[in-house]
Formats: C-alpha cells, sequence, structure tokens
C-alpha cells in the first residue's frame, strides 16, 4: 500500500538551535523551513523534520542513517567539522571508528547535538 509513496523521516530535538546548526551547517541538509514545532529539511529527496520536544532521552541504537560511497572520506569531513565517531568496547573498529561487518560493509557512528545516534555505511 505504502511502496510507492514517498517516505518522511523524524528525529527528536530538544536543542532546536544548535540542530539546525548541524544538520544544515556541518551535514550539509538544505533547511526548507523552521517553526516552534519542527526544522524541515530536504534530505536528498526525503523530507527530514527535527521535532521539537520538551525532554528526550537518546536511544542507545541508530535513529538515522545513510549510504555513503566513501565512508573514510565522509568520516574525515566530519572530522574535520569537529564531528567524530564513537567507538564501542563490544566491536572491533579501525582508527576512524569504522567497523567492518561480517557482510562486507563498513558502518560507523556519530551522535547529533541531542545524542541521537546517526550512522554512515558503505
Amino acid at each position: 500500500m505504502l511502496s510507492k509513496e514517498t517516505l518522511k523521516a523524524f528525529i527528536p530535538t530538544v536543542k532546536p538551535a544548535e540542530a539546525k546548526v548541524f544538520y544544515r551547517d556541518i551535514l550539509g541538509l538544505k533547511l526548507l523551513s523552521e517553526d516552534v514545532f519542527a526544522l524541515e529539511f530536504d534530505a536528498n529527496g526525503i523530507l527530514f523534520r527535527v521535532i521539537t520536544v520538551q525532554e528526550f532521552t537518546p536511544h542507545p541504537f541508530t535513529a538515522l542513517g545513510w549510504n555513503v560511497k566513501d565512508i573514510a572520506a565522509t568520516i574525515k569531513a566530519l572530522n574535520a567539522k569537529g564531528v567524530f565517531c564513537q567507538k564501542y568496547d563490544f566491536m572491533e573498529q579501525d582508527e576512524l571508528g569504522i567497523w567492518a561487518s561480517p557482510g562486507g560493509s563498513k558502518v560507523a557512528w556519530f551522535k547529533d547535538v541531542d545524542g541521537n545516534v546517526l550512522s554512515l555505511t558503505e
């Protein structure tokens, strides 16, 4: 029923001003609109809403992710903007924070200003 409809993504924030800078200026998403309820971004054709909430406890798992062509180059570009990948004790990661999955994908995780876990996959 919804397989041909356009997906919309949501993520919460208690820091909308900081989230706007993070998603627009650091990650490079185009800001479409903002009001007291949410920030709306264009994420490569997907409407991405960062919704303002009064309180929030981040989940320990990935909330949002991107497929990238060159994960190392993407991480180095994020590092240059002050964003660094998470290192986890329970998995083997390289110096950039990249984990090689058993299926061959390369995955890394970083957090936004609210502690939402975001991922990159090559």
